[in-house]
């Protein structure tokens, strides 16, 4: 595999990173075997993406559980397998921790709570995936290899220490439920850097903060062009703040600015 495509890499932490998995497929090539990568989030995804189409890999999934997870891993393998006998095998790479909470906490636990008891415990984050929480408590999603520190630690926290913590198969991932709020913003044109102000509720500088650190995405794709045009069917990722679906663009005040109906997942 020829490394001088990574000279085309300015930053220095994708270089790191695409290193690492030019070494798993050079390993899935070498030494027949599956190789995959720790968690990585939308715009880790999104390099990695881009940069096996141009070198045109194809024996790999990403994966993350449930069809919309943020956080995914990669799978490389080796010919003599296909994608539908990697995808029957997952449970060997990928687990759940569930967390079942007594009947006087139900409700009570955030995604947050959930994750900082996980980093508590010394976990590093590229070890877990999406977190799926409902009011009986959670599926945390996370690389096989520290299920049973997990499963064995987590109940000597003092918020969990009542509740039934089991590993699970990812195939049993419970249903996730897919909440949405629909709300109306107005906006003075349709360029990315109004629309993030408005839906992130900041000043336009704010925004462009936000654009420039690579936190925003559109349609699952980092996008840093303060003047893109967002239209209808727009998906939009702010890192920190939430997904937002552009769903109607119902017309014009009178001073000309734009209303634009919008469903914000919760």
């Amino acid at each position: 595999m020829n490394r001088e495509i990574l000279n085309d890499y300015k930053e220095k932490n994708d270089k790191i990173l695409l290193a690492q998995i030019l070494d798993k497929i050079e390993n899935t090539e070498k030494k027949n075997k599956v190789e995959y990568t720790d968690f990585l989030d939308l715009a880790q995804t999104e390099l990695v993406e881009k940069f096996i189409r141009k070198i045109k890999i194809n024996n790999y999934i990403s994966y993350g559980g449930f069809e919309q997870a943020e956080r995914k891993i990669f799978v490389f393998y080796p010919e003599k397998f296909n994608s539908i006998v990697i995808e029957k095998n997952l449970s060997s790479i990928v687990q759940i921790i569930r967390i079942e909470l007594p009947e006087d906490l139900k409700g009570k636990y955030t995604h947050r709570d959930y994750l900082g008891a996980v980093m508590k415990l010394g976990i590093e984050r590229k070890k877990v995936g999406d977190i799926v929480v409902d009011r009986n408590g959670a599926d945390i999603i996370i690389d096989k290899n520290i299920a049973k520190f997990l499963v064995d630690n987590l109940g000597s926290l003092t918020r969990f220490s009542k509740s039934k913590i089991t590993i699970q198969n990812i195939e049993d991932l419970r249903p996730v439920q897919i909440k949405k709020e629909e709300i109306e913003i107005i906006v003075s044109s349709l360029r990315l850097d109004n629309v993030i102000s408005e839906l992130a509720k900041c000043s336009r500088n704010k925004a462009l903060d936000i654009i420039n650190l690579e936190r925003v995405f559109v349609n699952f794709e980092c996008e840093t062009k303060k003047t893109k045009q967002i239209k209808t069917g727009d998906m939009i990722t702010i890192r920190g703040k939430g997904r937002f679906f552009i769903k109607e663009n119902i017309g014009q005040t009178k001073s000309g600015r734009f209303i634009i109906k919008v469903e914000k997942f919760i």
